[in-house]
């Protein structure tokens, strides 16, 4: 074991960085600037059951510190999936987590089904902000009973170990991240973006055409720091950690808070080198303070037994 190899359920990982759902497609683009095998683990867009288009454009606006998108889950469906993207990512020495959104509990339990006998799919990933559509279209994880139930009928059959991404758009987060860790979830992913909107000053009308859009990028780090602080506090199961990360310091800073490892999702846009350059400067930060290894800072800012870092 090295410095930075991370385990958690389900996946024996190299470093704790890999590329967050939705912001990194299948990895085809990005092999073309840097080998794929050096990622902690590969987190791909969400899959549905059938091909989405998602929704009208346009369906991004940049924002200080950040972005709105409202992509609508466009992918090109279970079947595309497993036939094809699935088996071009075998050829690189990385665990596959698959993120899976569905508008009803079958739904997700039959994706989870077909996606974890890939053999190199090694956890699914719930995407709980989507609209349960028996249920008036409130978001799954908005409802903590329901996500609970959620959770529990995809463990049943899914061959992988099963985490939730939770969504900041909640009062309480807590109760939801209780409730998917009794309904037996494995880990949790978080935070999901955080609802927004932008307006055309010329049309006042909003610029996205689906009028609101999920905000992302470094304007959110602090609400991830404070939700992942809070949260790993009051569970037992791991937390990759998402929201903002930019560079190496603030996936320390999301690993200080309580995270096991750490996605980075806009920064990917802005430089398709984001997470070797992360896994490479977050390296030298453990030589920097004297770190033996990485899965020791996980929660450190609340372990009040822990000295605070130090470069000695």
């Amino acid at each position: 074991m090295t410095k930075m190899n991370v385990s958690l359920p389900g996946l024996e990982m190299k470093n704790p960085v890999m590329p967050a759902s939705g912001c990194f497609g299948f990895g085809k683009e990005y092999s073309e600037f840097y080998d794929l095998s050096t990622l902690g683990a590969i987190c791909v867009k969400a899959v549905s059951p059938m091909m989405k288009r998602g929704n009208p454009t346009p369906r991004v606006a940049e924002t200080p510190g950040g972005m709105l998108n409202a992509i609508g889950l466009q992918n090109p469906g279970l079947e595309h999936v497993l036939a094809n993207e699935l088996p071009w990512l075998e050829r690189f020495d990385v665990p596959v987590i698959v993120n899976i959104a569905g508008n009803t509990i079958e739904e997700y339990m039959h994706v989870a089904r077909e996606v974890s006998k890939a053999p190199n799919v090694k956890a699914v990933e719930l995407n709980i902000s989507c609209p349960n559509v028996k249920e008036g279209g409130i978001a799954f994880g908005t409802d903590p009973n329901i996500a609970k139930e959620l959770t529990e009928r995809v463990k049943d059959v899914s061959g992988v170990p099963v985490y939730v991404k939770l969504s900041p758009n909640v009062t309480d987060i807590v109760s939801v991240a209780r409730a998917v860790e009794d309904g037996g979830a494995d880990g949790l992913s978080m935070i999901n973006t955080l609802l927004g909107m932008r307006l055309d000053l010329q049309t006042g009308k909003p610029v996205l055409a689906n009028e609101t859009g999920g905000l992302s990028g470094s304007a959110i780090k602090p609400v991830a720091v404070r939700m992942i602080y809070t949260v790993s506090q009051e569970v037992g199961i791991p937390i990759i950690g998402m929201g903002g990360v930019t560079n190496a310091d603030d996936a320390l800073e999301l690993i200080l808070a309580g995270a096991s490892a750490v996605a980075i999702g806009t920064q990917n846009f802005v430089d398709p080198f984001a997470c070797p350059s992360i896994i490479k400067d977050l390296e030298l930060k453990l030589e920097h303070y004297h770190v033996e290894t990485i899965s020791e800072l996980s929660g450190r800012s609340w372990r009040p037994s822990l000295q605070p870092l130090t470069t000695r």
